[in-house]
């Protein structure tokens, strides 16, 4: 085995990036990258009936969108059928395999009988001592398991895990239409690849002692193993659609950044002291197995979102701006290809980013600062646009009019020139001004507001309000 760590991520293509695979496939980047490593892509694509083309660039989406750049691949095993094929006839012919000629209804009318006599159902070995072929009878190909004794998988999170061997039966490393199963291609990919260690969910454990068995055969030494604890749900059921989404471009979609995902997903298990956010560089710093648990993780999607927000709050407005065009297009706030001057988006990003939880909540609320006309929330105005406000409004708007600099200092002034004037607080005026230029009654500071909607906008918001007051 090669003194160079490399590690494999091996996805069926059988559906979108999901959370677990997410997952495996940052415990694998990470622990390459900790060890100057190598991290091997690998599509699992042998399901004929499952696995498509358009899940395959799913799943590459998904990776290249949380930042999972990979070394080597993306390697197809149906491009590699050929070497399969070599492997198997090198087993067959040292006698570590045989042809198997039961039909798929004898072997279920058998495992039935077994276990209706309180038997084990595995395969009884029958074709174990043919010596000639069964005319007229395509075989598949099994795998000769050593039939006394234990395989011993020495688990890097686990610990040892014995299995007996008595209780593996002979495997079926080719079907009868000729088409290798995952136990055996993963093995040869592996062996082929050079992989050292195997990083992935415990739902494989019961397959690595037969794979274990493989690599001798093979004469390869057996990688080190590594199995994650499984993730859960709230109710502590294994994590499905009814938790709420489970494909990560689902998340993007949601507007959560893939960096408060990668932190999420690492959490998921790991840990380094009581530390909650890492940058990149200190998850590959800090990242081994001796801090990953045994036990299942469970996901908070609340946990998530708070993590997202930090994201939000911590990056540069000018980052954030960039990011948030494709979702103002998506929720219509600007026309699809539509433009905007980025150096302003970035200041009324700054104003709002410390109150958004995703992408879609802050293209939501930057609506107000980017449409030309804004329809008032009929409470608001109801409490707030009226009779009393009117005077207010109205000198506001005059004293506005005339002012030169529309920055912060300047509009403070002017607010508390006029409330100093009617003998009335602050809010008096500010509410009517905030439903006026943003519909509604939540906002950043009425200044900031201002400023960035600009002297022309505010000017024809509040004209607007005085209107409706009629």
């Amino acid at each position: 085995m090669s003194d160079t760590v490399r590690v494999r991520f091996a996805p069926s293509p059988t559906g979108h990036l999901h959370i677990g695979g997410a997952r495996t496939a940052l415990f694998n980047w990470l622990y390459a990258r900790h060890f100057g490593g190598a991290f091997v892509l690998r599509i699992e694509d042998t399901d004929r009936t499952r696995s498509t083309d358009e899940y395959i660039d799913a799943i590459i989406e998904g990776m290249t969108w949380l930042g999972l750049d990979w070394d080597e691949g993306p390697f197809r095993q149906m491009d590699r059928f050929d070497l399969y094929r070599s492997y198997v006839e090198r087993l067959v012919q040292e006698g570590r395999a045989y042809y198997c000629y039961c039909s798929a209804e004898d072997l279920e009318a058998r495992r039935q009988k077994a276990m209706a006599e309180g038997k084990s159902p595995a395969y009884d070995g029958r074709c174990r001592r043919l010596t000639e072929p069964v005319a007229g009878v395509t075989p598949a190909v099994r795998f000769r398991m050593p039939q006394i004794g234990q395989t011993v998988v020495d688990d890097l999170i686990r610990g040892k895990v014995v299995f007996d061997n008595a209780q593996l039966d002979d495997l079926i490393i080719v079907r009868s239409d000729g088409t290798p199963t995952y136990n055996l291609t993963v093995v040869v990919d592996d062996v082929d690849m050079k992989i050292t260690h195997v990083i992935r969910g415990d739902d494989h454990l019961n397959n690595t002692p037969k794979q274990i068995q493989l690599y001798e055969a093979f004469g390869y030494s057996v990688p080190k193993f590594a199995h994650l604890p499984m993730i859960l749900g709230s109710d502590k059921t294994r994590l499905s659609k009814r938790h709420g989404a489970t494909s990560v471009m689902a998340y993007h979609e949601m507007g959560y950044l893939p960096e408060a995902l990668l932190n999420y997903l690492v959490r998921l298990g790991w840990s380094y002291g009581d530390q909650e956010v890492f940058s990149r560089d200190e998850l590959t710093r800090y990242f081994s197995f001796e801090n990953v648990g045994k036990a299942a993780a469970v996901f908070n999607p609340e946990k998530l979102l708070w993590l997202n927000q930090q994201y939000i709050m911590a990056m540069a407005p000018e980052a954030l701006a960039k990011m948030i065009v494709p979702f103002l297009a998506r929720e219509k706030v600007i026309a699809e290809g539509g433009s905007l001057d980025m150096a302003w988006l970035g200041r009324a990003v700054k104003t709002l980013q410390e109150r958004a939880k995703t992408l879609v909540e802050l293209a939501r609320s930057l609506r107000y600062y980017i449409v030309e006309d804004i329809d008032f929330d009929p409470k608001a105005k109801e409490k707030f646009l009226n009779e009393k406000g009117l005077p207010l409004l109205k000198e506001l708007h005059a004293e506005l009019l005339g002012l030169a600099e529309f920055t912060h200092d300047g509009l403070e002034g002017v607010f508390k020139a006029v409330v100093a004037k009617h003998g009335v607080k602050l809010g008096a005026l500010a509410q009517p001004v905030r439903v006026a230029v943003t519909g509604g009654t939540e906002s950043p500071g009425i200044y900031e507001v201002l400023e960035v909607l600009g002297k022309e906008k505010t000017l024809k918001r509040i004209e607007k309000a005085i209107a409706a007051i009629g």
